[in-house]
């Protein structure tokens, strides 16, 4: 069996081809609790509350609950440690930075004709980091049975061998790319030779007992500029629209190394090998929220608010190399290194991410302080890659459809003022996305806070903590069980708030 190795000076190339996986879609349909410290350290319960910058996220109607204009800019701390767990093995990897997690003013404009029932309009602009992708895993463990070489024959049996032979990559669909590497890599043999041979065998040495690593470093974000309005009538009810523009910008690099010592026989059978994957995603966005207020009383609030889905357009690019090393009892052969050195640029998609509603409570004490609750709900199974008539997107759809579910969020959140110093406390419970609810589990975090008012400005300072477990498999075909990583985040802020 007579291989090639591929060493190309083409750097880029386009391919109309797909690629994406649910993980893809749930990296933007999934969100973490950013923004303000005073919003963060209430646990983001601002549905019927209002009057503050990151409260627009929830309910666009909470502009007009300002009295005054105000600028506010919130830097953050973000600190995510993922504990993971792979057949009885334990490993722990963690990533720490800084960010400008929000920006953004409101500016009121009132009604100074009395006999005018709308007392105000209010116009907003606000960013926010709507999700931070900065993270490391690393997980390590030896697995009993299953070997990567599964991954690429789960691509490779149905695909001719006269197409692995070929030397032409940058002309494959990304099923024959993985097996090419299977092949070219000597991770698979065909069970004949000839050119229309489909079916292939593992020449990974047997007996089990893979030691497996995976090292995963992500890098990025996912933005969100809010263009906002609301007015207020007669100071009790308050209705609100905002127009969001998102902007997304990730980086991923996976190095995934397996080795084995199992008893070495007269053919040279792979013992170690390393597979690398480097995915680079940007994209843009749209969607838009309604929000409503009402003060049933002058101490009571309730507040209803809803948003769209957020339509994505992304782009991808992928570059993959992978060496092995092959040995038998007379000794080991020089590493094979397939390196194409091609960018894959694949085509544009779109994906749309689901919709929110959220119900709000809250019960101001005078100005000693309030109690606040939201509760939203999601719906997964409307998660959807475009265009629907292609026939990868269609099954992909269907399969998300399939253990996609419901998910309701409770956020509860209070203050208690103390002349000018307040005291803050939050809760958030956030269900599984999934119907398993094991490949991400529920979320459960809680989180803490101080002001205090100099008059024409305020400080706030806010710590909150959530943890997550996720049952993550290094792979979505072949290698697919699953490591269990408990995802603690951690997170300070401080707000710089300037009423003008």
């Amino acid at each position: 069996m007579k291989k090639t190795l591929l060493l190309l000076s083409i750097s880029l190339f386009s391919i109309s081809i797909n690629a994406q996986e649910i993980i893809d879609a749930m990296r933007y349909s999934v969100d973490n609790l950013n923004g303000t410290a005073r919003f963060r350290a209430m646990g983001g319960a601002f549905g019927a509350l209002g009057g503050d910058l990151s409260s627009i996220n929830v309910n666009p109607a909470g502009s007009a609950i300002f009295n005054n204009n105000q600028l506010g800019i919130t830097l953050s701390n973000y600190y995510v440690k993922n504990n993971a767990e792979y057949f009885g093995s334990k490993s722990s990897e963690s990533e720490n930075n800084f960010d400008l997690n929000q920006a953004g003013g409101v500016f009121v404009f009132k009604n100074n004709h009395s006999n005018s029932n709308w007392t105000k309009i209010a116009v907003s602009i606000n960013y926010e980091n709507s999700n931070n992708f900065d993270n490391s895993q690393f997980i390590s463990g030896v697995n009993p049975n299953n070997s990567v070489a599964n991954y690429f024959l789960s691509y490779a049996n149905g695909v001719p061998l006269d197409v692995l032979e070929n030397v032409n990559y940058s002309q494959m669909s990304y099923q024959e790319q993985q097996a090419y590497f299977g092949y070219q890599g000597y991770i698979i043999n065909p069970v004949s030779i000839g050119p229309n041979n489909t079916n292939y065998t593992s020449n990974v040495r047997s007996g089990g007992n893979y030691l497996q690593e995976n090292e995963i470093y992500a890098s990025g974000y996912n933005g969100k500029l809010s263009f906002n309005v609301a007015t207020s009538y007669k100071d009790r009810l308050f209705i609100g629209l905002n127009l969001n523009s998102h902007f997304s910008n990730f980086g991923q690099s996976t190095r995934f190394y397996e080795a084995n010592s199992n008893v070495l026989t007269n053919n040279y059978e792979v013992n170690r090998l390393r597979f690398s994957n480097d995915l680079y995603t940007n994209g843009t966005g749209f969607s838009f929220q309604l929000g409503t207020i009402l003060k049933i009383k002058n101490n009571f609030r309730v507040g209803l608010a809803y948003e769209s889905p957020t339509w994505m357009n992304l782009s991808d690019e992928l570059s993959q190399r992978l060496s092995s090393v092959r040995s038998n009892i007379s000794g080991e052969l020089p590493a094979d290194v397939i390196d194409p050195r091609i960018t894959n640029y694949y085509a544009p998609y779109r994906l749309q991410t689901p919709s929110r509603y959220t119900g709000s409570l809250a019960y101001v004490f005078g100005k000693r302080g309030l109690l606040s609750m939201d509760y939203s709900i999601r719906d997964y199974n409307n998660v959807k890659f475009r265009p629907s008539n292609d026939d990868y997107y269609r099954e992909l759809n269907s399969e998300m459809s399939a253990i996609l579910g419901y998910s309701g969020e409770l956020r509860i959140g209070a203050e208690y003022k103390i002349k000018a110093l307040s005291l803050r406390g939050g809760y958030r419970f956030e269900q599984s996305p999934y119907k398993n609810k094991t490949t991400i589990g529920d979320l459960n975090g809680f989180s803490g806070g101080l002001g205090y008012n100099f008059g024409a400005t305020k400080v706030d300072l806010a710590y909150s903590y959530t943890k997550r477990n996720n049952q993550q498999g290094f792979f979505t075909t072949g290698l697919t069980d699953a490591s269990s990583i408990d995802v603690i985040q951690k997170n300070i802020s401080l707000t710089v708030l300037f009423e003008l």
